[in-house]
């Protein structure tokens, strides 16, 4: 080889990045399509540069590249089309107690998968992974893994944080500015809403380490012996959290370096519609509303009085609508609603036809929505789609109309409300400001799984309240210090102030007396 060639071969070389390719392993333990897409996204990202990925979750992706996969249970067992419209009243007291659901998800979620016979025989495998990626919600049982692989961990949270996985990363958690997301508060909060997010915080902290953490670490240790530390101890080394959520449409709040914004993950590219919807809307002179529950409600479950109330508004408008409905017939049905079990809902919402959203405010929907700029009549049901709701409705996306009291004519407003031409423009500015941002959504959660993988947990990221004694981030010893030094000062005051009154005044007392 000449020098000229040799010459050559070392610039391509030079030219050529480093490209690290890591063992990763993704455990997502929750049954419900929804909150699993965003570890699919994830999924299908690392895959794509070049990491060998292990998935363990109710959900495959087609390919077989780089991928393994390890199934969770039986698909009759997934949360779709899962809950009962009627269950859920919008009830002050159904937020206030939604810790007994995160408790039910926690117990069947822990001792279910764990118990699948598939887990087993991959947890008694010779497996070692660089970083590991699991649902940081709901349960801690999943991070006796991090235990048995000594592995870094990076968590998801589908939602909202909730506010007992802050301490897990030393982030703030002050009820005045960070809406609690089972409340429907937003910022500013006034003194009662304060009051609220505060009590209702405390509660769901204690409830969550006295009661679910405690279920998690007896199911984990029935696995992985009586010698494996507290799940609390384990779940302070998570490495990094990537949050479902992003400001612009949310609330802007206080981040830890170890908290990542995500949120619109599961947007990207757009696909062609199916002929018949691409049809239907093509040929809607005055456009589409979609109409949709998510994965989780059974829309058919309805309530027949509420569903008249409005199939007769829909039937006042020159908008067709398409609505996600599991049944195959829907009485009362008007000419310009088309039905149907299943719909690609992105690819909808991104049509330029389509002009409003009916939805129960998922986060996915909501930041779906906000992608592609389409206003949202919101009909929150539980969990955090209260606070989405009011998060939405505050930046001008969405309005809110609780199923309760929808009638003909308040479902008729509220879609004039969000079809006029100056909400769309509202929603179109939202749009902008949700997609400008220096890395697509998923880019960044890929970005920041490798940083921990590099870093081996990059723990330099994690601030010094993590695992704080509550006294000390709190700084009640200081402040007892303190109070102790100026009751010192000032009882020290009082009485040499008193000595030299009496030394002073009673001299000439005395005189007096003489």
């Amino acid at each position: 080889m000449s020098i000229l060639e040799k010459v050559l071969v070392l610039t391509v070389l030079i030219g050529v990045p480093v490209v690290y390719s890591f063992k990763i392993l993704v455990f997502n333990p929750f049954p419900a399509k929804s909150h699993s897409l965003p570890f699919l996204k994830i999924t299908e990202g690392l895959i794509k540069k070049g990491h060998q990925v292990t998935s363990v979750g109710h959900f495959p992706l087609e390919t077989t590249t780089n991928y393994t996969h390890v199934q969770l249970r039986k698909p009759d067992t997934l949360y779709v089309n899962f809950y009962d419209l009627k269950s859920f009243s919008g009830s002050r007291s159904q937020k206030w107690f939604s810790m007994k659901m995160v408790n039910a998800y926690a117990k069947s979620l822990c001792e279910k998968d764990f118990a699948s016979d598939s887990v087993r025989s991959f947890l008694n495998e010779m497996n070692n992974f660089d970083v590991m990626v699991t649902l940081v919600m709901t349960n801690d049982c999943f991070l006796s893994l991090m235990h048995k692989y000594k592995v870094p961990v990076v968590g998801i949270s589908t939602l909202a944080m909730p506010t007992w996985t802050a301490e897990k990363f030393g982030n703030p958690s002050n009820p005045s500015l960070m809406p609690n997301i089972v409340l429907d508060h937003v910022n500013p909060m006034g003194f009662w809403a304060r009051m609220e997010n505060l009590l209702v915080g405390v509660y769901q902290i204690l409830f969550y380490d006295f009661f679910v953490v405690s279920i998690g670490e007896k199911t984990a240790r029935e696995y992985f012996g009586r010698d494996l530390p507290s799940l609390r101890s384990i779940a302070f080394n998570v490495s990094l959290l990537l949050e479902n959520t992003y400001f612009t449409y949310y609330s802007p709040l206080p981040w830890v370096p170890a908290i990542v914004e995500m949120g619109g993950i599961q947007t990207g590219k757009i696909h062609k519609l199916p002929n018949d919807l691409e049809k239907w809307i093509n040929e809607s002179t005055h456009g589409v509303i979609y109409f949709s529950l998510g994965s989780m409600i059974k829309g058919h479950t309805f309530p027949d009085e509420k569903r008249q109330e409005f199939l007769k508004a829909f039937g006042r408008l020159p908008q067709r609508v398409l609505w996600k409905y599991e049944n195959d017939t829907m009485p009362g049905k008007p000419d310009n609603v088309m039905i149907q079990k299943w719909m690609p809902q992105l690819d909808i919402l991104c049509h330029p036809n389509v002009k409003a959203f009916i939805s129960h405010g998922g986060l996915l929907g909501t930041t779906e929505a906000v992608h592609c700029g389409v206003p949202v009549m919101v009909m929150p049901q539980y969990g955090d789609q209260f606070t989405n709701a009011k998060a939405l409705e505050a930046n001008g996306g969405g309005v809110i109309l609780h199923l309760y009291e929808a009638t003909e004519e308040k479902v008729y407003d509220a879609l004039k409300t969000i079809l006029d031409p100056k909400f769309k423009k509202q929603a179109e500015e939202l749009s902008t400001r949700f997609r400008d941002r220096p890395m697509p959504p998923l880019e960044t959660a890929i970005y920041w799984v490798e940083y921990v993988a590099r870093h081996r947990g990059a723990h330099h990221m994690r601030t010094a309240a993590v695992g704080m004694p509550l006294y000390k981030y709190l700084l009640l010893d200081v402040i007892a210090f303190l109070l102790l030094v100026f009751g010192l000062v000032f009882a020290a005051s009082f009485y040499v102030t008193r000595a030299i009154f009496r030394k002073l005044f009673g001299k000439k007392d005395k005189q007096k007396g003489d």
